[in-house]
């Protein structure tokens, strides 16, 4: 079951309704607790008549499916045309020939997450509120800000998934955040690009490889793939389903 509600969101435009879609098992009835996996990108996860391109991940029904006993919690992005999105999502203040100067407003993004959308959830929902039990996820810039949540909001998120992260994003501040994040042991990481895309982006596999070694490095439990095929889409990314949920509860406490 898929539940959609408004929450204020304070924008940097100013404050705005943002759609909130919170997935629950099948059967929940307050007595069992469940992990919870909160996502960027909200309206792009569950249905194809919400998503930008019109193709959704479709992630309820695997889990409906497969009886997957977690959470879900998805918030809609920025769709402001002056970079919302890409301001929202970015931990760093950066310049693009294309793009032009993006202001980073990551860490407000990350403070909104953690100090009010999860104390409403787990006061609202049938969580298990702890670290343990704590996963963020996401693509493209949701991936780049899945990695920053995970490295520096490690108190709160244990696990992450980036799916297609934007490393091109300031990657030497990239590189030095996640040399001198406080890392918890335990800490688990999925990540991976898609073959395709990986074509289309210069110095990507050099990229991809340096965030890999580096959090291997850190002792981050790391799962690191390039997917056969992979496209920088829902649809590639709604096939990656089984191998990152799986990495997320694998092992779970």
């Amino acid at each position: 079951m898929v539940e959609k509600w408004s929450i204020p969101y304070p924008a940097f435009t100013g404050v705005e309704p943002r759609n909130v879609y919170v997935y629950l098992p099948d059967g929940a009835d307050g007595r069992e607790r469940f992990p919870v996996l909160y996502m960027f990108d909200g309206h792009n996860v569950f249905f194809d008549e919400d998503a930008t391109y019109g193709t959704s991940w479709g992630l309820g029904a695997y889990l409906d499916e497969t009886d997957t006993r977690i959470m879900v919690v998805a918030v809609e992005c920025n769709h402001s045309p002056d970079n919302g999105r890409l301001s929202e999502y970015s931990p760093f203040t950066f310049e693009d020939p294309q793009l032009g100067h993006v202001t980073g407003r990551g860490q407000e993004t990350m403070d909104w997450f953690t100090q009010e959308l999860k104390p409403l959830i787990d006061q609202r929902y049938p969580t298990r509120p702890g670290r343990a039990h704590t996963f963020i996820a996401g693509s493209s810039m949701g991936g780049l800000m899945s990695l920053y949540a995970v490295l520096c909001y490690n108190q709160v998120f244990s696990r992450a998934a980036a799916l297609s992260p934007s490393l091109w994003v300031a990657p030497k501040k990239l590189g030095q955040l996640i040399d001198e994040a406080d890392i918890r042991p335990g800490t688990v990481v999925y990540m991976d690009y898609g073959a395709k895309e990986m074509r289309s982006r210069r110095h990507m596999r050099r990229a991809f490889a340096s965030v890999s070694g580096r959090l291997i490095e850190r002792r981050v439990l790391l799962t690191s793939r390039i997917v056969p095929r992979g496209e920088h889409t829902e649809a590639s990314w709604s096939r990656q389903i089984p191998f990152f949920i799986n990495t997320l509860l694998y092992e779970q406490p």
